[in-house]
């Protein structure tokens, strides 16, 4: 029977793991008690408890383990319960790797493993670790093995340093390869420990060759040999810095700068040295090619006779400058700050100056050509250069400079332009010569088809056009006739008015005669129209608004059966046309379409802008390329054969039956487009229908405001008018017309008769003359010879028919007053007021005052700044404008100008205003109608009237004051007065 007591001992020693062993119940296990235990399990448990070593015993066929001490940190948190348990119970993570290892024991294989690396739990979370495993046999006494040993070295932290290790090596070579230079270490035996990319540059070396190798197999002997005082001084402690060349591997030598750095182990001994390879190929060449390029400029200074100069950072010329006074002269103190300039021509010293002081502010280089003065005298053409010099702070520490004589150079670029300008002008006409040549071969026969038939086409358009003009003149002189014609007639029958007041069976037989006389005026107008002899008045308008505004009057004139249709493009451009001309020729154009669509229909009217270009212009003789606005009339008609389109714009010519028309319609659009500098096309097919376009030249300008003119009641006058008129009769009716009005008359038959009259000495206020008369003076030239003697004079045309005497253009000259013929007793009545009101302010503001009477002014004169008025003086009539604004400002008042409605309106929100001094025939706009606005924005300021009329416009705002042209001083005081009181 087993003595249990001798094994309570047992196992001797062991540490804790002994202890636990000793106290551990193994009946529990398939080992059972410790007694029972076979005496090759006691002595393996027995060693293994003792051994320094980490080991573990696992036993049995359950494999139960029993380990030590050591092993107690590779179980981690198994233990202590792994003592005596069985390995897949204590290491179900890696099983499969023991189980084999087992199975492979049990069969009595010796096994080892180096780094083996696992994932185990013994923490409660997976973690890798690494182990170097041996695995033993254990045989019983038969030879049957009874269990598998297994020793454990835990290499885990080991691993993971020689990895970083390995790591920041990596880092370190890969770092340094990134690098623009070689780096290597070579210990004490002169044998390389590192070694970077840049091996392979410059040596053609790989960096893992290079490593473990001597220097001398590496860099050569020769190169080696060089080198080596110098890695001997590094290995004695000394930081070494020098320059060499090196052959590289491609057999170019480049400049190197190689740094031998020594390094000391903790014991601060020199154990290596680290050696640095810069490539300095780069900075070499540059320090070459400065030193190169010092010497060339050098050179060159003295090649191309240059002067080399300094100036100071300021751009002053400072210290001595040998070659600047050897060239000019100049001394030293002459030369100094600008001094230099004196020696630089005086048609370019000012430019010289100011392009200087702009180049030192600016810091840049300085590039000039100026002429200079030799000590001789001679000036020269120099090319100056001058260069900053700049420190690292980016500011300018000196100036440097050179002038180079170029004047032999200007005169060779001058003469070889000349030559070169004269053999292009040689080889231009040699090439069109060619050209003409190699042309007239390749097809004379052709061009000489195309030239006949152009030759034709431009024939045919000539004959047209003499055609055109032949009956244009034909219907302007029977227009002229005509006209003179009507006005005796009309002039009568409105003098016939007078003496049947009260008759009303003669009253309407003397307004249907006048209605016949309005007639015949507008038949006249239109043969002025297509004879291009009208006086225009154009302004700027839109097109497109003014179609708008007519929509009512289309409609109406067309009837209801007529759809119309209005097409205005986006962004319109403006024109410079009459726009009474333009609603003619609108009018005359959809009549013509609804007779054409026999009252029922489409009628398009589209308005845009169009551009005509050259191909355009070159297949239509009379148009001008460039911008145009464009009016187009559609209808939906029968249209017109080719043969009636070539005559439609003829006068008299009509497609229309017998009574239907005029045939002038077509006539007056031709005319008046033609007079307006445009241009008219038609185009129709028969069953489809016609399309006539109109295209107005663009205009630049901005929209002028429609002027509303206000009738007031016809009033005469008592001056002295001078009838200059060819036509007996109508002379006699305008003489019989101006008395009746009050006015003294006197007469001339032709404008040489009227130059005899007014040079008389006969006192007369103003000329009223017909245009066209016989006679070899014009009465445009009897007009400016008087205005010459007599400045004071008005001058009043009249005519039914206008020339190029006072009309440019189609267009009346500047400062001519026309009153169209046939006229009424009303319009002859109110022209000429304004014409007279017009001529006696200008000659009130050209006249002196007498001293006299400045003395007696000036008391009230000057007014008190408490009573001082800022005036908004509005008025067209330059002269008319001073002198007014003279007059305000005497007395006292503060007089804001302008010289139209626009500018006014534009003043009135810019400048505080007491009081509006206007004129009312503005050139855009009435100056009752302003007025208007003007009270309408600022209520409080009172308003004045400046007019040739004797009333009111019936517009007029309450409390303006009426200011009758011509005025003086004391005119101005008083309306002002009034109008302020009023207010």
């Amino acid at each position: 029977m087993t003595d249990m007591g001798a094994f309570a001992s047992w196992p001797v020693g062991g540490g804790e793991a002994g202890a636990l062993v000793r106290a551990f119940d193994w009946s529990k296990t398939s080992l059972g008690p410790i007694a029972e235990w076979p005496q090759i399990l006691r002595l393996k448990v027995n060693s293994v408890v003792n051994s320094p070593i980490p080991q573990v015993l696992m036993w049995g066929p359950d494999h139960v383990m029993i380990y030590n001490d050591g092993y107690t940190e590779i179980a981690g948190n198994y233990h202590p319960h792994a003592l005596g348990g069985t390995v897949n119970g204590i290491w179900p993570e890696i099983w499969d790797w023991n189980e084999k290892i087992l199975e492979a024991g049990f069969r009595g294989e010796v096994q080892s493993f180096r780094d083996q690396k696992m994932v185990l739990n013994r923490n409660g979370t997976p973690e890798e670790v690494v182990f170097d495993l041996f695995y033993t046999p254990i045989y019983n006494d038969v030879g049957i093995v009874e269990g598998v040993l297994c020793t454990v070295l835990e290499n885990t932290e080991k691993v993971k340093t020689v990895q970083a290790l390995a790591a920041s090596r990596e880092e370190l070579s890969r770092l340094t390869s990134a690098l623009p230079i070689l780096v290597g270490f070579i210990d004490l035996n002169y044998t390389y420990r590192f070694a970077n990319q840049g091996y392979l540059d410059w040596f053609g070396w790989a960096p893992e060759d290079v490593v473990g190798k001597r220097v001398v197999d590496v860099v050569g002997e020769a190169f080696f040999n060089e080198r080596k005082p110098f890695i001997q001084r590094s290995m004695a402690g000394e930081h070494i810095v020098s320059d060499t060349s090196i052959q590289r591997p491609d057999g170019k030598r480049h400049a190197a700068e190689i740094r031998y750095v020594p390094r000391r182990d903790h014991r601060g001994e020199v154990d290596g040295c680290y050696i640095l390879i810069i490539d300095i190929e780069t900075r070499k060449q540059a320090e070459r090619e400065i030193l190169l390029s010092n010497s060339r400029f050098k050179a060159a200074v003295e090649a191309v006779h240059g002067v080399l100069w300094t100036n100071s950072p300021e751009g002053r010329m400072s210290g001595e400058q040998p070659a600047w006074s050897q060239l000019t002269g100049q001394s030293y103190d002459e030369y100094q700050g600008f001094g230099w300039a004196e020696a630089v021509h005086p048609g370019d010293r000012e430019g010289s100056i100011d392009s200087w002081n702009r180049a030192v502010a600016a810091k840049a280089t300085y590039v000039w050509e100026h002429r200079v003065r030799r000590r001789d005298g001679v000036y020269r053409t120099f090319a100056i250069r001058g260069v900053p010099i700049i420190d690292p702070q980016g500011e300018i520490t000196e100036w440097v400079g050179v002038h180079t004589d170029i004047t032999e150079q200007r005169s060779a670029e001058v003469a070889l332009k000349e030559h070169a300008a004269n053999l292009e002008r040689e080889i231009r006409h040699r090439i069109r010569a060619e050209d003409q040549l190699r042309q007239l071969n390749e097809g004379l026969e052709a061009r000489v088809e195309k030239e006949i038939a152009e030759r034709r086409q431009t024939e045919l358009a000539l004959q047209q056009a003499q055609k055109m003009e032949a009956i244009g003149q034909l219907t302007g002189g029977v227009a002229h006739d005509f006209n003179n014609l009507l006005q005796v007639i009309a002039g009568n029958l409105q003098l016939l008015a007078k003496d049947v007041a009260g008759n009303e069976r003669a009253e309407r037989r003397v307004g249907n005669a006048l209605a016949g006389v309005s007639r015949g005026a507008k038949l006249a107008s239109q043969l002025l129209a297509f004879g291009r002899r009208q006086a225009l008045e154009p302004r700027v308008i839109n097109v497109g608004r003014f179609v708008a505004g007519m929509d009512d009057l289309l409609r109406r004139s067309l009837g209801e059966a007529v759809e119309v249709e209005v097409i205005t493009a986006g962004g319109l451009w403006n024109t410079y046309a009459d726009p009474t001309q333009v609603e003619n020729a609108l009018l005359n154009l959809a009549i013509n379409a609804r007779d054409a669509m026999e009252g029922t229909g489409k009628l398009t009217i589209e308005v845009g802008n169009a551009s005509l270009d050259m191909d355009y212009a070159r297949n239509h003789a009379e148009v001008e390329p460039g911008q145009y606005v464009m009016l187009a009339v559609t209808d939906s008609g029968s249209g017109m054969k080719p043969e009636i389109l070539d005559r439609v714009f003829e006068p008299f010519f009509s497609t229309k039956p017998e009574g239907k028309g005029t045939g002038l319609g077509l006539s007056m659009v031709y005319g008046f487009v033609k007079q307006s500098g445009g241009h008219v096309k038609i185009y129709s097919e028969l069953g489809q229908g016609t399309t006539v376009r109109i295209y107005l030249p663009r205009s630049m300008a901005d929209e002028d405001r429609e002027i509303v003119v206000h009738n007031g009641p016809v009033v005469g006058g008592s001056e002295t008018v001078l009838v200059v008129e060819d036509d007996d009769e109508v002379r006699g009716t305008v003489v019989e017309m101006l008395t009746d009005l009050g006015y003294r008359v006197l007469t001339a038959r032709d404008a040489q008769a009227g130059l005899t009259v007014a040079e008389s000495g006969v006192p007369i206020d103003v000329i009223f003359t017909d245009v066209v008369m016989p006679g070899p003076l014009k009465s445009s030239e009897m007009a400016r010879r008087v205005k010459e003697r007599m400045p004071h004079l008005a001058i009043l045309f009249t005519s039914g028919y206008t020339e190029n005497s006072i009309v440019h253009g189609g267009k009346l000259d500047p400062g001519v007053e026309l009153l169209s013929k046939p006229y009424t007793r009303e319009a002859l009545a109110r022209r000429l007021r304004h014409v007279i009101a017009n001529q006696k302010q200008r000659a009130e503001s050209t006249r002196d005052r007498a001293p006299d009477q400045a003395v007696a002014s000036e008391p009230t004169a000057k007014v008190e700044a408490k009573d001082a008025l800022r005036v908004l003086l509005v008025e067209d009539d330059d002269l008319i404008r001073m002198n007014t604004t003279d007059i305000l400002t005497e007395v006292g008042h503060a007089v804001v100008e302008a010289a139209n409605a626009t500018q006014a309106l534009d003043l009135l929100d810019r400048e505080e205003i007491d009081i509006l001094v206007t004129d009312l025939g503005l050139p855009d706009m009435g100056g009752a109608e302003l007025a208007v606005l003007v009270k309408q924005r600022k209520p409080e300021i009172a308003v004045v009237f400046a007019t040739g009329d004797n009333f009111l416009p019936k517009n007029a705002p309450a409390g303006a004051v009426l200011l009758c042209k011509p005025y003086n001083e004391n005119d101005v005081r008083y309306a002002i007065g009034q109008a302020m009181s009023n207010s």
